[in-house]
């Protein structure tokens, strides 16, 4: 499958207009908006750009998750729910109703359990909760959401949710498997300008070394959007 490349030196500007663009798009296709958030520095910005979007995308029809999560309560620092509240979901005005947020306080597996459950009974009789749009972000070391080099989600074939124990960090995250990214309408890298080109190149190329070069949606659309 051929990826769509977007570089650019207006990172946030074409990141959120993408974002808003496909929104758009479900909204008119399926009355909603399913979009799985990403945590990490990089869509910072990106998120506070679409605060200031107002009804473009109404925040009534939007279903929000959360690719990945570390096990921290969600007023922790490091929580990726907590900088989308201060960054879009606050400042945005998204009602809690259009908000899942991954239970990283929670036992690991139980939380991943949960959330998979909450995502099941969305999905109703479909197979699997397709998202409109996953983005995800690229670690150094070729991870995406919190599916890191030798470790044990990377071989999960079944569930859609699991927990996920990073020895080079010495802590647990929860995490989407591959099946659940890989089920979604389009899935959107976002890649800031610090990233290393070679590694970006590899994974392009399918280097399944690399996390990252794992995801390959089906029939879904892939784009990376990469700062310069």
């Amino acid at each position: 499958m051929k990826a769509e490349v977007l570089r650019t030196t207006n990172f946030v500007r074409d990141a959120s207009a993408f974002i808003l663009a496909q929104g758009r798009e479900a909204f008119a296709e399926r009355g909603e908006f399913r979009i799985a958030l990403s945590g990490g520095n990089t869509p910072r910005p990106v998120y506070a750009e679409l605060a200031k979007s107002g009804d473009q995308l109404p925040p009534e029809k939007l279903i929000i998750t959360f690719s990945d999560e570390r096990c921290v309560p969600p007023d922790n620092k490091e929580s990726n729910f907590r900088m989308a509240r201060e960054t879009w979901l606050g400042p945005g005005r998204i009602p809690e109703r259009s908000i899942l947020r991954m239970p990283g306080e929670k036992e690991p597996t139980v939380g991943a359990a949960e959330y998979e459950v909450t995502l099941k009974q969305l999905a109703g009789r479909d197979e699997i909760f397709r998202h409109d749009l996953v983005l995800l972000g690229l670690g150094d070391d070729g991870h995406t959401a919190s599916l890191f080099p030798d470790t044990a989600a990377l071989k999960e074939k079944e569930r859609w949710v699991v927990a996920n124990f990073v020895p080079k960090m010495n802590s647990w995250r929860l995490t989407f498997t591959f099946r659940l990214i890989n089920a979604a309408r389009h899935v959107c890298f976002l890649v800031g300008a610090g990233k290393s080109p070679q590694l970006v190149d590899q994974i392009m190329a399918g280097d399944v070394g690399f996390p990252a070069a794992r995801v390959q949606p089906q029939p879904g659309r892939l784009t990376w959007i990469l700062g310069e």
